[in-house]
């Protein structure tokens, strides 16, 4: 990675929505300036008015805008910026593109292309963990040969068990396998879909375990200096996509927080890590083990459930390692207050599989008072694009405890209004409706398994 001594002057924000907002908000309160990055379709984006400049970079389509590493790096260089921020998705996790950065003397804020590389490989990531003494789930030593090595290494693990794409990421290209009778078409599905959402058709396997949570560490590092930042509880989820993320857990004691907190610090130093980013997790209801599931090089959609709880302004401290200044902060600074929830509000139909639904906004009316948060991109009269994902808004509320936060959350979504296209404000009501879901017994399949069926 490109650093400097010198603060960054201006940067360039590869990116839209939501995260493009932050990072220039961000940008703005650290006197940096920006270069927004946009498509034909974003043409009239908020991060667009936002930004300082704003440079089109080719047609709606993410392949021909958002995806296309040297259109974005040769921007940066006739804007004269110093530095990406990549934020979340396109190009975030991209190896080459953090190398290409990397050669045309642009620094990439984010980890290196090495480790983007090392830890993008979800089988050599997990060789990673083990190396670092971080437990991961039973499963094979690296990438499966084919079918018959699959069959075989579950057998020996016992169904079920789950495949997974070696190279990715947000539930693209796993399976779980209930039966030997169907880990042949299961191996070859999973191939496929990896192949074509990675280019990669590498799969490994891992012993499929149920009732589990998903809860995830954030962790900041200059490089010496490893931090993390409590963890988050992403289990409220629908076909692996996250819904509602809270933090602290309401089921982790103060011994498997401490574990699992240093299990993440001591995977980025055997890593080399550097920046901002998340170290994943399951966690075993039956037995209360945890174990690695991937790191994610880049900022989280729900960073802010973080940033509320410890106080620490994630985005901002990105950058500033990214221009080579050390965290000031040590481990025993951080200190986690109170609780805070997100829920996601997306422009999908809950009673139509959820199913996208892109349009113009006709009211957008924002939620406020104590403890509220809106992240949001969107606007009275914006145009929803067809294009990219359907996010809206993150609405994160904090409380001196749980109950205190998903009151505030309750009251948030309540007084929300976004007229004009179907969202999922009346799905998040329902589930912070649920008794079930207030008391904190929940797991990853809680959604579809049991909130849904009981509609």
């Amino acid at each position: 990675m490109t650093t400097t001594a010198q603060p960054f002057k201006r940067i360039l924000v590869a990116n839209r929505g939501e995260i493009a907002v932050r990072i220039i908000r961000a940008c703005r309160e650290l006197g940096v300036e920006t270069v927004q990055v946009y498509s034909d379709a974003d043409r009239d984006s908020l991060a667009v008015r936002l930004a300082d400049r704003a440079v089109c970079i080719g047609p709606p389509r993410s392949s021909q805008s958002y995806l296309n590493a040297e259109f974005i790096v040769s921007a940066a260089l006739i804007h004269q910026a110093d530095a990406i921020h990549p934020g979340y998705g396109f190009l975030s996790e991209n190896a080459h593109f953090a190398g290409l950065c990397e050669r045309e003397g642009v620094t990439f804020i984010g980890p290196s292309a090495r480790v983007i590389s090392l830890m993008g490989d979800k089988a050599m990531a997990r060789r990673m963990a083990e190396e670092a003494g971080v437990p991961t789930t039973p499963g094979s030593a690296g990438k499966l040969d084919g079918v018959a090595q699959a069959r075989a290494v579950a057998a020996e693990l016992g169904y079920p068990v789950i495949l997974k794409a070696a190279a990715g990421g947000g539930g693209r290209g796993m399976r779980i396998v209930w039966s030997e009778n169907d880990i042949a078409t299961q191996y070859t599905d999973a191939a496929r879909e990896a192949k074509a959402a990675f280019n990669d058709d590498s799969i490994y396997i891992e012993k499929y375990l149920r009732a589990i949570r998903h809860i995830e560490i954030q962790v900041l590092s200059d490089g010496e200096n490893v931090l993390h930042l409590g963890e988050r509880d992403c289990s409220i989820q629908r076909r692996n996509q996250k819904l509602l993320e809270e933090s602290p857990s309401a089921v982790l004691d103060d011994t498997v927080r401490t574990q699992i907190g240093e299990a993440a610090v001591r995977l980025c130093k055997h890593v080399g890590y550097k920046s901002a980013g998340t170290i994943e997790c399951i966690l075993d209801g039956s037995t209360g083990r945890f174990y690695f599931m991937e790191m994610n090089t880049r900022v989280q959609v729900e960073h802010p459930v973080s940033e509320l709880v410890t106080g620490i302004d994630i985005v901002k401290e990105q950058i500033r390692i990214a221009q080579g200044t050390p965290l000031t902060l040590a481990q025993s600074d951080i200190h986690l207050s109170g609780h805070a929830i997100e829920c996601r509000i997306n422009a999908e139909d809950p009673d139509n599989g959820f199913a996208p639904c892109p349009g113009t906004i006709q009211n957008f009316h924002a939620p406020g008072g104590p403890g509220i948060r809106i992240d949001s991109h969107v606007y009275t009269g914006y145009r929803i694009p067809p294009y990219y994902d359907s996010l809206l808004a993150k609405v994160i509320a904090w409380g001196h405890n749980r109950e205190e936060a998903l009151a505030r959350m309750h009251r948030a979504i309540s007084e929300m209004r976004i007229d004009g296209v179907k969202t999922t404000l009346p799905f998040h009501l329902a589930l912070l409706r649920n008794a079930q879901f207030r008391r904190g017994d929940v797991h990853t399949k809680f959604v579809e398994d049991v909130l849904l069926e009981a509609k």
